[in-house]
């Protein structure tokens, strides 16, 4: 499926109207600091839904044992990343947090136990995207984090039940990577536009194949996909927030896909918006 320009998804987005669910590929934390087209393409987006004053539910990579919101007023940019430039480290996103939207949240969760959190912040899977988007650091935003020793339909599920924050001003954010091991990463191919090992071309198709049939069942069971999948899915923290994402469509809304591209053989920067 082609990818559908950023202003033409986004141009009519406001808080009178349902908010889209973004899936964003977040890559390297350099990203909040580069200039490149994954950063252009956030820009874009942000440009054009600056006027939607919403708040942010934003799913991220950060793990733990059980469900945790954050709700402070004002949350710290956590740099949970080493062997970085100094510059990276001195960037800090001082967005508002939001109390109120954490313990609402917190309220139409029943699959789980949700905790609210005043010792974290937001974590770069988060903010480093986010920073782009609205770059003001305007908008309020709560933290959601992922229980690692829960199933992916055990995520699934309970993402279905903060469905109803959309229609009240709320835009939820998956903050992830479809593909993702660093382990495999080709240093040597970083600058290499779109490079991608077969076996994450194949899983990043498929799984492309998948979203496009909503067959979030396949999607959810991705143990049972093959080597490609296994290859792709070392780890499942910047996985599960594409089933966040996902488990928020609804029966005539449609995704489109932008930054969608390998990087150094073993990450993809595909990313989603659902919308009608």
């Amino acid at each position: 499926m082609k990818s559908t320009g950023i202003h033409h998804l986004t141009n009519s987005f406001n808080t009178g109207d349902k908010m889209p669910v973004l899936f964003l590929g977040h890559g390297s934390p350099m990203n909040a600091i580069e200039e490149n087209d994954f950063v252009r393409s956030w820009k874009e987006l942000g440009k054009n839904t600056s006027q939607a004053k919403c708040h942010f539910v934003c799913v991220s990579t950060l793990g733990d044992e059980g469900t945790f919101a954050t709700a402070m007023e004002k949350p710290k940019t956590i740099h949970d990343f080493g062997g970085f430039p100094k510059a990276l480290y001195d960037v800090q996103y001082p967005a508002p947090g939001s109390p109120e939207l954490a313990r609402q949240t917190k309220s139409i969760i029943k699959k789980s136990v949700v905790e609210l959190d005043d010792k974290w912040g937001l974590d770069h899977g988060c903010w480093s995207v986010v920073k782009h988007l609205y770059p003001a650091a305007d908008v309020p935003i709560i933290q959601l984090s992922l229980d690692y020793y829960r199933s992916p339909q055990y995520h699934y599920d309970l993402a279905k039940e903060i469905a109803p924050l959309r229609n009240k001003g709320v835009l939820v954010i998956g903050s992830g990577n479809i593909v993702h091991n660093l382990g495999m990463v080709a240093w040597d191919k970083l600058n290499t536009d779109n490079y991608g090992f077969d076996w994450a071309v194949e899983a990043k198709e498929k799984m492309k194949k998948f979203i496009l049939a909503d067959d979030h069942k396949s999607l959810i069971d991705y143990k049972s996909q093959g080597s490609a999948f296994s290859l792709s899915i070392p780890t499942p923290e910047h996985y599960l927030p594409l089933l966040y994402s996902l488990a928020l469509k609804e029966e005539n809304e449609k995704v489109s896909f932008l930054n969608d591209k390998t990087v150094g053989g073993s990450l993809a920067m595909t990313s989603l918006i659902i919308r009608k």
